[in-house]
């Protein structure tokens, strides 16, 4: 089963992949038109009624399979409303093979007639609750009708998240799903047909670009903090690695980043940047004694990222334990703070990320085989009941129920730091996103960043280069290359 909003992240991934969407569009239509086939009689009269997305454009694309059927197609609203180039096209192609077509630009003017077949394509998986004007007079005259109808993908009203039905949803007969069944299909009295439109298995698998339609615009009024506010709690014989963290969460959106780290290496860090607050405590590291300021301090943040330049000495290690076994939220733990973890008793959300040496510090098997420690990643997270980043030439990301790997990234990014800027951006979309999907997105941005950085830099790369290409690998490019 797949919901709406990970279908959208599927299909952009496909095409990323080089399988475009006109392509699913055109294996979607062929699949409605196969539906409509195996309930209508030959000859019969066949009413489409589509809206202005791309489930109006999988409709399109069936019509012209439907030749030996008395169809007439109408569109809800004007043609130059129509969302997508590809919907458009298919509907220009309906005008320019004179098929029998009209527009309904107010409900007014709907008349459904008395079709044998109604296929409902007025909206898709991405439209939830009470449907309104011209769908809603269009969706009562369908629920009126004797006719035998047929849903494109989900029937109009339906939420694709949840499954749950709107009162003024379309009562379907037959549904006609692509790729993988949906929310709430199993419970309709509806013959439901899942239909294979040529997604490889690859789009859910590997994490591209797709996977980061997941982030929501910001809410232009939206204040200060609203937007993540994330504490990186580092440094102590490293100045470097905290600093590399909460610069990486800033540039991933981050609205406020403090960095809690010892007065030693405190004015130090506040050099790396103005944008840095900076909040030090007393001593050379990290102690027990300083465990309760810290886990009060972690409680008005999002999200805690804690290890980049702690160092391993017993006492910081021992705080480490403390503030994992006291925190409640969300935090990425990475570099030394990873050996800690299994042991812990905690009832935080933890993202872990370690490289494959850290996870067998942690009790992971390594192997070179990425299939194989995709597997043994999947089984430790799941053992372990939290998310689990391994860092490789393919990143595995699991929380023991979704898995996913990366492929971004090179060899340049060996270089020190690169950890450190990941566990940032882990932060700051964490902040917002569940732990399994701010992981793979933020393993993925990072190494994309790291990319397109050593297309110029080749060897030469250095973990800073990475912060000014991270907002628009997450950002200005998600929808396609540059």
């Amino acid at each position: 089963m797949i919901t709406g909003s990970e279908m959208a992240v599927v299909d952009e991934n496909a095409a990323a992949m080089g399988v475009p969407r006109k392509q699913l569009m055109e294996s979607s239509g062929h699949a409605v038109a196969r539906a409509v086939r195996e309930v209508a009689d030959a000859g019969a009269s066949v009413r489409v009624v589509a809206g202005r997305g791309n489930n109006g454009g999988d409709a399109f694309v069936a019509v012209r399979f439907l030749d030996d059927f008395d169809v007439t197609t109408s569109l809800l609203g004007r043609p130059e409303a129509i969302a997508t180039d590809i919907a458009r096209e298919n509907w220009d192609a309906l005008a320019a093979g004179e098929y029998d077509t009209e527009t309904v630009r107010d409900s007014s003017a709907f008349d459904l007639g008395d079709p044998d077949v109604v296929v409902d394509a007025m909206l898709g998986t991405g439209i939830a609750g009470d449907l309104r004007e011209p769908e809603r007079t269009a969706a009562a005259a369908i629920n009126d009708s004797d006719a035998t109808v047929v849903s494109v993908d989900v029937p109009s009203g339906m939420n694709a998240e949840t499954g749950a039905l709107a009162e003024t949803a379309v009562e379907a007969d037959s549904v006609v799903t692509f790729h993988d069944t949906k929310p709430g299909l199993a419970d309709l009295d509806a013959e439901v047909t899942v239909a294979d439109i040529g997604i490889p298995a690859a789009a859910e698998r590997f994490v591209e670009r797709g996977d980061l339609t997941r982030l929501d615009d910001r809410d232009p009024g939206s204040h200060k903090g609203q937007n993540g506010e994330v504490l990186v709690i580092g440094g102590g014989p490293y100045a470097g690695a905290p600093a590399l963290s909460a610069k990486a969460a800033l540039r991933a959106g981050a609205d406020l980043v403090r960095v809690a780290c010892p007065m030693v290496v405190g004015r130090e860090l506040q050099g790396f940047g103005e944008d840095l607050i900076v909040r030090p405590y007393q001593g050379k590291q990290l102690e027990p004694k300083q465990v309760g300021f810290l886990l009060q301090m972690a409680r008005h943040h999002d999200t805690v990222v804690i290890g980049p330049g702690l160092g391993d000495e017993a006492e910081t290690l021992e705080a480490v334990e403390g503030i994992l076994s006291g925190y409640s939220g969300t935090a990425v733990v990475d570099a030394d703070a990873l050996s800690r973890v299994p042991d812990v008793d905690t009832e935080a959300d933890l993202i872990c990320t370690p490289h494959q040496g850290e996870f067998a510090e942690m009790g992971g098997r390594v192997t070179d085989d990425w299939e194989q420690r995709t597997e043994i990643v999947e089984r430790f997270a799941a053992d372990l009941g939290q998310t689990v980043l391994v860092k490789g030439e393919y990143d595995v990301v699991s929380d023991g129920e979704t898995t996913r790997v990366n492929r971004t990234g090179n060899a340049g990014m060996t270089v020190g730091g690169t950890g450190d800027v990941l566990a940032g951006i882990t932060g700051a979309l964490a902040a917002t996103e569940e732990p399994v999907h701010a992981a793979a997105m933020a393993v993925y941005a990072n190494g994309k960043a790291g990319d397109r950085v050593y297309e110029r830099r080749n060897n030469g790369l250095v973990a800073t280069d990475l912060h000014e290409e991270i907002p628009s690998v997450l950002w200005t490019d998600r929808g396609g290359e540059a």
